[in-house]
């Protein structure tokens, strides 16, 4: 019984305020004034809004009700709730149902293995290295997005694009707006199709794979006690690793974490050192021939998480993460589900992106235009020497603040052409990671956040990513790594 927890003497406090919010509701809701009074005891914020509107007179109140009942208990009342039902359940159960007494199946074994960190956390490196690395690193961003640049692009695409734009366009500045360097055609739609969509594409096969297994549930579970160190439990697994996928939905997805606190550390990582998917194809693919560059990539950011989650947590007031979550059976994972998954997901994912590179190809001809482009760029030049970068690095940047795969995709140009050395592509691709959010996952913060919060961890972001840049870039220099 949850009531060993109580601070206080009185028997069953949740059933008595559950009572007295009862008989202070006097607004009809369509759910039953039971349902009301325990959404507003787990501090649901649409109900909460919802009551405080249609029962102003006694809200305050009820308020008082709510807090009362806070202060005895040791835990979340969401997870004191869990508790109880838990315990109701399984009462239920010994009473109706009788259990032989069997073998742990196979399933069930390897359940609990891949929760133990002994087996847990080397498949769950097996898992990233064969699922992100070869699968969507390697193949969909190596090979099948240097077919379709090299095959279709290059060969028909682009110069069938730039031919029809001489012939049927009088005007020469809007030649810039379709073909040439930045152009519609050429550039956002050569990014949009040839590298952002075969990438995400096979993100999200793989993260479909993964969760329609049964395997989610159980690495939220590895790693909840990691997770408690930087303020947060294993239910965050969910929208971090939707982050690879699009750290705008997953910012959306933060809504699931019971704390204010959980929410804003979620969000400022998430903005901070979680790549998207076509970022990190991206990157990948332009790291791929370079394990020790990769190696480095990789433990920098990681290292980065942690830090900056651990200090955050330390720094943000708040009660310790809890956690509880419903363990699935695992499975063979079913072809039609990863597909429709898949399917959706992409589909979705392409609905957001389309708009998004057309509009940022018309912000860069309209800013090249007028000269703000390049005065932006050149507002770039300085930080970008600091951190050992060469000047035509800060189309990428200025590229990852309208998409952060766009970004990637400017890095993986000039990296084509030679420009960047092995210590320049680390750099640019840490500095690129945690830099700011693009400005979908931007506007998405703000909405979530406030715009304060929004603002400021867009602030945090655009220093510390430079700064973490520049200290990277002395330390590789100093030491004489050759990469």
């Amino acid at each position: 019984m949850a009531g060993k927890d109580y601070k206080g003497p009185v028997e069953n406090s949740i059933e008595i305020a559950i009572e007295k919010i009862i008989n202070l509701l006097q607004y009809d809701y369509y759910l039953s004034p039971r349902s009301i009074a325990i959404l507003l005891l787990q501090e649901d914020e649409d109900i909460k809004n919802l009551v405080e509107e249609k029962d102003k007179v006694n809200f305050n109140s009820i308020e008082q009700v709510v807090g009362d009942t806070k202060a005895y208990y040791k835990h979340q009342i969401s997870y004191e709730l869990a508790i109880e039902r838990q315990n109701e359940v399984s009462d239920i159960f010994k009473k109706v149902v009788k259990f032989k007494k069997n073998r742990m199946s196979f399933q069930e074994i390897l359940s609990r293995l891949l929760m133990n960190p002994a087996l847990g956390i080397p498949v769950f490196l097996a898992v990233l290295y064969f699922g992100l690395y070869k699968f969507v690193g390697q193949f969909g961003a190596g090979t099948v997005v240097n077919f379709l640049e090299s095959n279709i692009f290059d060969k028909y695409i682009t110069p069938f694009s730039e031919s029809m734009a001489v012939k049927f366009i009088p005007w020469r500045f809007l030649h810039g707006l379709f073909v040439g360097e930045y152009g519609l055609i050429t550039m956002a739609f050569r990014y949009a199709f040839a590298i952002i969509l075969p990438i995400t594409t096979f993100f999200f096969l793989f993260f479909s794979l993964i969760e329609d297994s049964g395997y989610l549930p159980r690495l939220a579970m590895l790693i909840d006690r990691t997770f408690k160190k930087i303020g947060l439990s294993g239910r965050a697994v969910i929208p971090m690793v939707l982050g690879f996928g699009c750290a705008t939905m997953a910012t959306m997805v933060t809504r699931i974490l019971p704390t204010k606190r959980e929410r804003i550390i979620a969000t400022l990582l998430l903005a901070l050192a979680v790549p998207c998917s076509a970022q990190l194809g991206v990157i990948m693919a332009l790291l791929q021939h370079n394990p020790k560059a990769l190696l480095i990539w990789v433990g920098v950011i990681l290292f980065i998480f942690l830090l900056v989650g651990y200090l955050t947590s330390k720094i943000l007031p708040g009660e310790r993460p809890s956690f509880y979550m419903e363990i699935p059976p695992l499975r063979m994972p079913s072809l039609s589900n990863v597909i429709v998954k898949t399917y959706v997901r992409v589909k979705w994912y392409f609905k957001e992106i389309i708009p998004i590179f057309i509009l940022a190809g018309v912000m860069i001809w309209f800013g090249r235009l007028i000269g703000l482009f390049d005065l932006l760029i050149n507002m770039l030049k300085k930080p970008l020497e600091l951190i050992g970068l060469p000047s035509e690095a800060g189309k990428a940047f200025l590229f990852g603040f309208f998409r952060r795969d766009y970004g990637a995709a400017g890095l993986y140009d000039l990296n084509l052409h030679g420009k960047l050395d092995g210590i320049q592509l680390v750099v640019s691709c840490v500095a690129l990671t945690l830099f700011l959010p693009c400005i979908a996952q931007f506007l998405m913060n703000i909405k979530e956040r406030g715009w304060k919060m929004g603002l400021g961890i867009s602030m945090f972001v655009l220093f510390f990513s430079f700064s973490a840049a520049y200290i990277l870039n002395i330390i590789l220099r100093g030491l004489g790594i050759i990469l």
